[in-house]
């Protein structure tokens, strides 16, 4: 995967079982789309565009354990007319122990008008320049 981001799970992370809980990965999740975003440039107009989470899809290979430093991998696999799909993988920083793999739809979203919005064009530009390979299917 193009994107790797280091990140940090919290002893509090952990559930009644000496395991991360299941959302947490939700939130890895977040912030390495937050850095992500960050990456590409997109956050230099924070407020012009917002996506919303559509779906997402965890697979638990082996449980995560807290406090530990993981890292997430991030990949961009499809961008459609008004919405885009990503893949990740999280694992143990210090073993390269996979824990999760997921992916996730996201839906550019109006604020103002309370409904999806096409992709802007410069986000589907700085997706497909650094991630030269992604599948375009919105773009005409």
């Amino acid at each position: 995967m193009p994107f790797r981001f280091r990140l940090w799970t919290r002893w509090s992370d952990e559930d009644a079982m000496g395991v991360l809980n299941n959302a947490v990965y939700l939130s890895l999740m977040e912030e390495a789309r937050w850095r992500w975003c960050e990456r590409l440039g997109l956050l230099a107009e924070r407020h012009s565009f917002g996506f919303v989470l559509a779906l997402a899809r965890q697979r638990f290979v082996r449980p995560g354990r807290g406090p530990a430093e993981v890292e997430v991998e991030l990949a961009t696999l499809r961008l459609g007319g008004s919405s885009f799909q990503q893949a990740y993988r999280i694992r143990d920083a210090a073993s390269g122990e996979t824990w999760v793999e997921a992916d996730a739809v996201l839906v550019t979203w109006d604020l103002a008008a309370r409904a999806k919005t096409p992709l802007p064009e410069r986000f589907r530009a700085a997706v497909r320049e650094h991630e030269p390979g992604v599948e375009d299917a919105g773009s005409a």
